[in-house]
């Protein structure tokens, strides 16, 4: 259509298009990451001042944003900005795509004005939890956000209200979690990305993350002092205000958030060595009841023959020798085996 180029319709004014394919790396969701990907190198942040605007790709003043927010652009000229601002609520305008997945009956891409409630996704758009199950939290933000526990569920979404909770908007993710997921286990899980995909460049992300991760490890597999909380607050703090990009200010979003809105579920951990939902492998103990018949598939299942009986006897599980793996509770066929 004679859009691009040299003298566009026209004009005096030329404009070239040139789309380069990312290497994939969570840091370059960073602006100045980003530009040094751009130009070919590995993709690290830059200290700011300057910043892109004055001073980004090759030097030059370089203005960088998101594709959500370029694919407003259109409807905002179309429209004007008065229109766009009807939408959303406070210094948070227009409308946010998140991608909502987890334990929840409709999942996919929803678009929603901001200042809707976390409630209203979950259970007007979402249709509610699966099975009729409670919903726990909900984690927004991507593997950097923080945790929502049911109290704020009535909570507008805006940049500002889910930064003073811990959490942020973030990339959109918008994931359901049920009673069946551990938060300590959540937590772990999610900076055990951070941690994969620092760029190393600082030491408080390189250092700080794998210090926290190897304090949840511990906690997890029933390893775990009280003295560990303060510890991961203190690192999560010092990583907060000292990490050069957004990544490593945001990691520890995770661990901080399920540590204020869930510390029940730290300090079972920690004092009981214990995981009620089962998901930290360490921390669970199979037992055999008495529905057992000794048809002998649990002990032919254990890699550790921790399981004895004769058959057509009720078996049992030697929990020293048990190394948790689970393979006698998913061999038996007459759910004698419980998981505790």
């Amino acid at each position: 259509m004679g859009l691009l180029g040299k003298n566009i319709l026209g004009s005096k004014f030329s404009y070239d298009l040139e789309i380069r394919y990312g290497a994939g790396a969570f840091v370059c969701g960073e602006e100045t990451a980003l530009i040094t990907s751009i130009e070919g190198n590995r993709g690290t942040p830059r200290p700011k001042p300057p910043f892109p605007a004055t001073c980004g790709l090759w030097g030059k003043p370089t203005a960088i944003n998101n594709v959500e927010t370029l694919a407003n652009i259109p409807y905002i000229m179309t429209n004007g900005g008065d229109w766009y601002s009807k939408m959303g609520e406070g210094k948070s305008k227009g409308t946010k795509v998140f991608a909502m997945t987890g334990k929840v009956k409709n999942t996919g891409l929803v678009e929603v004005p901001m200042g809707i409630t976390v409630r209203e996704i979950v259970y007007d758009i979402g249709g509610g939890p699966l099975k009729g199950d409670k919903a726990k939290a909900v984690q927004t933000g991507g593997p950097s956000g923080g945790v929502i526990d049911p109290a704020h569920f009535d909570m507008h979404i805006t940049y500002e209200s889910l930064q003073e909770i811990g959490a942020i908007m973030g990339s959109g993710g918008f994931i359901v979690m049920d009673e069946t997921d551990c938060m300590v286990d959540i937590a772990k899980f999610y900076l055990d990305f951070c941690v994969d995909e620092s760029c190393g460049k600082c030491s408080p992300c390189r250092i700080g993350g794998y210090q926290m991760l190897q304090i949840l490890n511990r906690i997890t597999e029933g390893k775990g002092k009280p003295e560990d909380v303060e510890k991961l607050k203190d690192i999560a703090h010092a990583m907060q205000k000292a990490s050069l990009c957004a990544l490593g200010q945001t990691a520890p979003n995770p661990v901080l958030s399920t540590l204020k809105f869930f510390p029940e579920e730290y300090a079972e951990h920690i004092n009981e060595k214990h995981c009620k939902t089962g998901k930290c492998s360490k921390l669970v103990r199979y037992e055999i009841t008495d529905k057992c018949i000794g048809c002998g598939m649990c002990k032919r299942a254990c890699p550790a023959s921790a399981i004895t009986g004769e058959v057509k006897q009720k078996h049992v599980i030697n929990q020293e020798k048990c190394i948790k793996c689970g393979l006698c509770f998913n061999n038996c066929k007459f759910k004698a085996i419980v998981k505790k």
